[in-house]
């Protein structure tokens, strides 16, 4: 006799929340390790561990996807980037994405130049910010916000997109959370100096 039973009512309901969050889990490892046109709904569905539909259910596909992805990092960033933080801080932090599914997502974008256009609302505000500092003193004047914030950036990525040159200069890997915290310890230090905080 077979002992299996099927499921009660409870033990079928799905948890949505769940769900869409395991989802963007599994799209920014797909997105991250392929970028966006190289990606499959299918591949990511199967990393989540549900049923490819689901994916257009909640998204409307994987542009849709790819968007939510983008915003829901867009306010972890935020937070990283609050006023309430030093720019030595905020910088260190987004170093720290260098060793993250995010970070490589961002990369892929740039360098591929293939997918959906998210980020463009968001960095204005990032501009914003830095125009802010530059007026409590923070920052020199005479330097121009949104291209300083591209520098600082590229600067904060290069762990990431600079991989083999930085592993040739300084000898050491890149992708570790070693490096990060000495190569953002000393963006910080470069930082304070341009601040005239040293």
């Amino acid at each position: 006799m077979d002992q299996r039973r099927s499921p009660s009512a409870s033990e079928r309901k799905r948890d949505p929340e769940r769900t869409r969050a395991r989802i963007i889990e599994a799209a920014a490892a797909e997105f991250g390790a392929k970028g966006y046109a190289a990606a499959r709904t299918s591949d990511i569905a199967a990393r989540a561990g549900v049923n490819k539909q689901l994916i257009s259910y909640y998204f409307g596909g994987k542009e849709g996807l790819y968007k939510e992805l983008a915003t829901s990092w867009h306010g972890t960033a935020a937070e990283m980037a609050s006023q309430e933080q030093p720019l030595d801080a905020v910088l260190a932090s987004f170093v720290a994405t260098t060793l993250t599914d995010h970070g490589r997502v961002w990369a892929w974008s740039n360098l591929a130049d293939d997918s959906p256009s998210t980020d463009q609302e968001f960095l204005r505000a990032q501009v914003d910010q830095l125009r802010d500092r530059q007026a409590a003193g923070e920052l020199p004047a005479d330097l121009d916000p949104g291209l300083l914030l591209l520098t600082l950036m590229a600067a904060a990525a290069a762990p990431l997109t600079l991989r083999q040159t930085a592993r040739q200069i300084t000898g050491e890997d890149p992708g570790t959370r070693e490096f990060a915290e000495k190569y953002a310890a000393q963006l910080a230090l470069l930082v304070r100096h341009l601040s005239g905080r040293t």
